[in-house]
């Protein structure tokens, strides 16, 4: 492998501006354009002194969140302005806006990539409050004290088209290994046209636009899958700029498979958008995406069968999916409603209006135990088996070294996927990028 390539293509992914997928608070790569109030932009002179500022960062939820939010004044008096950021915003350096002009919402959402590089001196602890007992996923800082409610949960794995599984006769509960997945992509690679697809999978890794899939989403396979929540030995490694090249090696088997089997312009060239249209219109049966995905599909008029399959890259069984909270919700420590904030907190996690205003409103899943709501959309459907039986991997990808998809892994994968770099270079050449980077970054 060239450095000069390598060189050429780090220069490239540095100059991407960080979008609201994988680089902030969200996971998926939302397209969706913000109007001019949600933006960042709200008239903070016309919101009442009483009122609770409440920053979201999911611009799809913002209708269903503020619907809660006047149900609750109706009820408790209490009043609780959305102001919501989409579009492409930067969502940390809008706030770190907020926070040098005096202006903080008192609740906002945060990611645990960002905690500790911006947020950890921000927040007010939440040790004590009710809904804690009743998750597994509430974000807890340094000091082992609670910082942020989570609210919904993502799930990583390869989405699959059932109908065209079903038709190929391969059963998705069974793919939870490397040479299940083999057998199945022959199996379906030779049937393309009487399925009526032109690739088994879509997959997109141009590193310029897709980076925050391939160095967070499709790392997050390498750092987690097979993992107990509680073991970060790779995540570790990966902070000290090391690597397990035997499971780096087994990860590259992986990626080579996916990429034997992809469309080569969606795989080369391809946005997210072209990945998502050739999945979603049924001409690809998997797709390297998550539950995130979900709210796009009505646009494609996608209504087959799907759900997510384990992203199983090893020759042993791994039959669980990443799943974890994508972001949480944090109060600001100087806000002079704390108390009032957790009550509202307290209201989206517990009671019966809250609960269906995340899950039936937002369409989200729920990381509370005693929730029995469940989303009507496909994928996060699928991944509810997946959590009652304990198949779950952490979002380890999270706490790695900030920035280091866009400006390091991430052209890796474009390399590896062009063949410019072979299962061995791969190896060589993420240990050296993740060496240099934690040198020169220093972990998260």
């Amino acid at each position: 492998m060239k450095k000069k390539v390598l060189a050429a293509l780090l220069a490239g992914a540095m100059t991407v501006t960080l979008g609201a997928c994988g680089g902030n608070t969200g996971s998926g790569n939302d397209t969706s354009k913000a109007d001019d109030n949600t933006q960042g932009t709200t008239d903070t002179a016309d919101v009442s002194k009483d009122a609770i500022r409440f920053m979201n960062t999911k611009i799809e939820i913002d209708g269903a969140l503020k619907e809660f939010a006047k149900q609750y004044q109706e009820e408790t008096g209490q009043e609780v302005v959305i102001e919501s950021l989409g579009g492409g915003v930067d969502v940390n350096g809008q706030l770190k806006n907020y926070y040098a002009a005096g202006n903080m919402p008192d609740i906002f959402a945060f990611a645990a990539d960002s905690y500790k590089s911006s947020f950890k001196d921000w927040l007010e602890p939440l040790d004590g409050e009710s809904w804690i007992d009743d998750t597994d996923y509430a974000f807890k800082g340094e000091d082992g004290k609670v910082y942020g409610m989570p609210f919904a949960l993502e799930g990583i794995g390869l989405a699959y088209n059932k109908d065209i599984l079903d038709k190929a006769g391969v059963d998705p509960s069974a793919l939870t290994n490397i040479n299940a997945y083999k057998e199945a992509f022959e199996k379906i690679d030779s049937m393309k046209d009487e399925l009526g697809i032109t690739s088994v999978c879509a997959v997109a890794a141009e590193s310029g636009q897709m980076y925050w899939s391939t160095g967070n989403h499709m790392m997050a396979v390498y750092i987690s899958q097979g993992k107990d929540r509680t073991d970060k030995d790779i995540i570790d490694k990966l902070n000290k700029g090391e690597i397990d090249k035997d499971r780096m090696g087994q990860f590259g088997d992986w990626l080579q498979l996916l990429f034997d089997y992809s469309d080569q312009n969606v795989l080369i060239s391809g946005t997210y958008d072209d990945q998502l249209a050739l999945w979603a219109t049924g001409k690809a049966a998997f797709i390297t995406q998550g539950n995130w995905i979900d709210p796009s599909l009505p646009t494609y008029e996608a209504e087959f069968a799907c759900g997510l399959a384990p992203a199983a890259f090893m020759e042993e069984d791994t039959d669980g999916i990443i799943v974890d909270a994508p972001a949480v919700w944090g109060i600001y420590n100087e806000s002079d409603k704390i108390d009032a904030c957790k009550e509202f907190l307290k209201a989206l996690a517990e009671s019966e209006e809250g609960q269906k205003a995340l899950v039936e409103d937002c369409g989200m899943v729920s990381p509370y135990k005693s929730c029995t709501l469940e989303p009507s959309t496909p994928l996060a459907k699928s991944m509810l088996p997946y959590i009652k039986d304990g198949k779950t991997y952490a979002w380890d990808w999270l706490t790695q070294p900030e920035g280091i998809a866009q400006n390091a892994t991430g052209a890796v994968f474009e390399l590896y996927a062009k063949g410019q770099l072979d299962k061995q270079g791969f190896v060589d050449t993420m240990e050296s990028v993740i060496k240099d980077y934690v040198a020169s970054n220093g972990s998260n």
